[in-house]
């Protein structure tokens, strides 16, 4: 079976290099030559934790090329996965002209049965929309499968190889057999392939990530409250999350969540209820909720410090909207950046592998010369007016205190994520400031 993958962004090239891997012959497709080139020289463009060696292993088995040439990929393949960009557009909607604009070329140059598989993440009713259009161009015998991806970024390898469950939804037997050939090799232990139509397939996609994205603005709500009352969210965190009806995972507060996805899918989301006609008033809370998180860490550092910060520099560790990505979209680090920035104040900052991303979306902004990248965590405390932890990268969790005491010019420290101990901050001589804390 051939496939071809067109986009080659973090689901095209985790999804096409991990089926490659499997033993199919993969062609990723994308315009960008520059992009294509620096991948057939073995350079990829994103940091994903496991994704180089497997890259590497597909290469030298030949199983993965790149290329340009869109129309002969499709052409030559059983299988095409839509893997290009689905941004939020200016009223919040997806937008789509990538997706279409891969399905107008599919349906030109396919030339003989083929099964095309929606990775992107869209709204619902895509699948029909690239079914019509597709229909247009072409005599070919042809099913659109919608296989919403779940890859987390940091994690999306092991995401892809040992998934939770994989979705499909598609509309002929025939497409059944095909994804479960496709996906044999990664349900081996028993994770279930479920599938269902094309319309409630697109709409799970929106579900899972507005449900986590809830918990995650909830408990950030939770933290503010515990400030008021005097309670401590770590501790109500654990005694909730105890409970099996809610379970452990996404109940850490902290500086808000950013990324592509979830911002994106639950704007995404409100859209496609206000074009039905239903009015979803948790998806707006959680949004909301989430904006207004992301600049309570500069908020405190005010409250602190002060409005005026001329004259006054303050460590960042972590630029990254998570650990384990070089990804700053959206990311909580750039809302406290500018806002101290604005407030007059100098920054060093530091990140395991998102510094460049940083520096090229912050050059040129009002502030940014005042922006020092340092090399190493203690630097980006040395003579600082207090160190602000944004995100959680494992390097972080066990710093040497006293030497961090030492290196700050004010023994002061934002804990964004709460991954420290209040009373072992405390200890150490520096003064600590949490999410919903008990100093």
């Amino acid at each position: 079976m051939r496939i071809c993958v067109v986009g080659t962004g973090y689901v095209g090239l985790v999804c096409g290099t991990c089926l490659a891997d499997q033993g199919f012959h993969i062609t990723c497709v994308d315009r960008d030559e520059d992009k294509i080139d620096r991948l057939k020289a073995g350079k990829i463009p994103i940091y994903e934790p496991g994704l180089e060696d497997i890259f590497r292993r597909a290469m030298r088995k030949q199983t993965l090329e790149f290329t340009t040439d869109g129309g002969t990929a499709i052409a030559e393949a059983d299988v095409v996965y839509i893997a290009v960009g689905t941004p939020s557009a200016d009223d919040g909607s997806a937008d789509l002209r990538a997706v279409y604009t891969v399905a107008d070329l599919i349906g030109t140059a396919m030339n003989g049965p083929t099964t095309v598989v929606i990775k992107s993440t869209v709204p619902v009713g895509t699948a029909d929309a690239v079914r019509a259009r597709i229909a247009e161009r072409t005599s070919e015998v042809f099913d659109v499968v919608s296989n919403p991806e779940f890859l987390k970024e940091g994690a999306a390898v092991d995401d892809f190889t040992h998934p939770d469950r994989i979705v499909v939804g598609c509309a002929s037997s025939e497409s059944v057999k095909v994804m479960q050939t496709l996906y044999a090799g990664f349900v081996r232990t028993g994770r279930p392939i479920i599938f269902m139509d094309n319309r409630s397939a697109e709409l799970t996609k929106y579900a899972s990530n507005a449900l986590l994205a809830t918990k995650i603005s909830f408990m950030n709500e939770l933290a503010r409250l515990c400030e008021a009352v005097g309670a401590d969210v770590e501790a109500v965190r654990l005694g909730a999350g105890s409970d099996s009806r809610i379970g452990p995972r996404f109940l850490f507060a902290g500086a808000g969540f950013g990324g592509s996805c979830f911002p994106k899918d639950i704007r995404a989301l409100r859209h496609l209820a206000a074009q039905a006609g239903v009015g979803l008033e948790i998806p707006a809370a959680v949004e909301s909720v989430n904006e207004s998180q992301k600049h309570l860490l500069a908020d405190k550092i005010l409250a602190r410090f002060g409005s005026d910060l001329s004259g006054r520099t303050f460590g960042i560790w972590g630029l990254a909207f998570k650990p384990r990505t070089n990804d700053v979209r959206e990311a909580p680090s750039l809302v406290v950046i500018r806002r101290l920035l604005q407030a007059g104040a100098a920054i060093q900052a530091y990140d395991p592998e998102a510094m460049s991303e940083a520096r090229r979306v912050l050059t040129g902004e009002s502030g940014a010369e005042r922006i020092t990248y340092v090399d190493a965590p203690l630097a980006a405390a040395a003579g600082a007016d207090a160190l602000i932890l944004i995100t959680e990268w494992s390097e972080f969790r066990n710093p040497d205190l006293a030497a961090l005491r030492e290196a700050l010019r004010e023994p002061v420290l934002f804990d964004g994520r709460n991954i420290y101990s209040p009373e072992g901050v405390a200890e150490a001589g520096l003064e600590y400031h949490g999410i919903g804390r008990k100093a």
